[in-house]
């Protein structure tokens, strides 16, 4: 019995220190796992309430996956590119970051950013590319590969503040006349009128390529041939843009953002009551939205044809991977995440930034509470372009807005102004065309 007992004993001794040595190698464990928690950088611009937005998909994907913290960095949109390209090209960047249609371009040049093309088509990745809308890569795929995946849709369109109008005495509002089918330059032009007569604004302009575009193409015109060729001078309906807008200006319906006060944008001026139509996308949406105070609404950009509606650029963001990131699969991961159906279903839910560029989720933008026309966007995308001639080469659409800023400031005609584009533009193209 004594040596039963003293053996029981042994049993349990032993049994005592496994049971010690399976809790503390569990403990070790949970702390090798804290350790090896793999933290992601990921940077973009936007306001305030866009940095909300996407944020939800940051700690969505952070739910479903412990082990990956991924911190968002804001960056001030003004010198967002001119910082990115500094930070990739001194070994700094960001392991996954926004880039804006033109700036795409200049990272496929400089080979800072992955090819993304072999990844999207494997099984690790949350998406495919034939899950996007047609037309949603833009500059961002070169030569079959892919570089860049849009994050969602901003196809552009007016925004309207109602106020302005009541208070101009306007009978007949911009969602009267499209239904009409006498939603135009005519009459954008009359309704301007009356709201600076009443002692406001009544559009600001602003200067960059996707805007311009949009009017060119509500229009009719062309500023591109099929070949690549730029054909202002051989194409009457993009130089009625030039004239058209440089007369809003002269007549006071109009007022340029870069001539603004430091501070003070067109969505101050939109919420202060100030102006009457601006041109966006659906990222000043979760802003105005915040703003009970504010009425407004979309409205589809004015044509001068005889068509209701007409194309108009669609506003991206592609999300890049950076090359040398030390994280690269999580990155490439991740990135695929962000711009999957989950990952814009998460962040476009309740009044998001942007429309899906993903198909099959229409709806939560169809279903979307304010404003009044949201399924405007819809079809706002649905016969929408990005631009991919003049965006393709690096740094020309800078040099096109460098001298339309003349003519917005007043310091130049539109005359001139058309020639000095024109003369550029095919320099720089040409250039281009010998270089590669």
């Amino acid at each position: 019995m004594k040596r039963k007992s003293q053996f029981a004993a042994f049993l349990l001794v032993i049994v005592l220190l496994v049971t010690g040595c399976s809790s503390s190698g569990s403990n070790s464990g949970s702390a090798s796992n804290d350790e090896k928690k793999i933290e992601l950088t990921m940077s973009a611009w936007g306001n305030p309430a866009e940095i909300k937005v996407y944020q939800r998909a940051l700690d969505e994907y952070e739910k479903q996956n412990p082990n990956i913290k991924v911190k968002l960095i804001p960056v001030p949109s003004d010198n967002y590119e001119q910082k990115l390209l500094t930070q990739l090209s001194g070994g700094q960047g960001n392991d996954v970051f926004y880039a804006g249609s033109e700036t795409i371009s200049k990272l496929i040049s400089t080979g800072v950013i992955a090819d993304l093309t072999d990844f999207l088509d494997s099984s690790s990745s949350f998406v495919k590319p034939e899950e996007f809308s047609e037309g949603m890569w833009g500059p961002a795929e070169l030569d079959g590969k892919i570089y860049g995946v849009s994050v969602d849709a901003n196809p552009y369109l007016m925004y309207y503040n109602k106020k302005i109008l009541e208070d101009a005495g306007i009978e007949k509002t911009p969602q009267d006349l499209y239904e009409e089918g006498n939603w135009n330059w005519d009459t954008f032009e009359e309704i301007t009128g009356k709201i600076r007569d009443d002692g406001k604004k009544g559009f600001v302009v602003d200067n960059n390529n996707e805007v311009f575009f949009s009017w060119v193409w509500s229009n009719g015109g062309q500023l591109y041939d099929d070949n690549g060729q730029y054909i202002l001078e051989e194409n009457e309906k993009a130089q009625e843009v030039f004239t058209y807008l440089e007369r809003l200006i002269q007549n006071d319906q109009a007022i340029y953002a870069g001539s603004l006060p430091k501070g003070q944008g067109a969505d101050a001026m939109f919420m202060s009551n100030q102006v009457g139509f601006i041109n966006a996308g659906r990222w000043l949406t979760p802003m105005f939205s915040e703003n009970k105070s504010l009425e407004f609404d979309y409205i589809p950009w004015p044509t001068n044809t005889e068509n209701k509606m007409e194309p108009t650029s669609i506003g991206v963001a592609f999300m890049a991977v950076n090359k040398e990131s030390k994280h690269l699969e999580e990155a490439m991961k991740f990135m695929s995440f962000y711009t999957s159906e989950e990952g814009q279903k998460v962040r476009q839910t309740e009044n998001g930034n942007a429309i899906p560029s993903v198909t099959g989720i229409d709806e939560l933008v169809q279903e979307a509470k304010t404003p009044d026309h949201p399924e405007y966007l819809i079809d706002a995308r649905d016969i929408g372009r990005i631009e991919d001639q003049q965006t393709r080469i690096p740094g020309l659409g800078k040099e096109v807005t460098d001298i339309m800023d003349l003519m917005y400031l007043g310091k130049q005609d539109s005359e001139k102004t058309m020639k000095q584009v024109s003369k550029k533009v095919k320099e720089i193209v040409e250039k281009h065309k010998q270089e590669n």
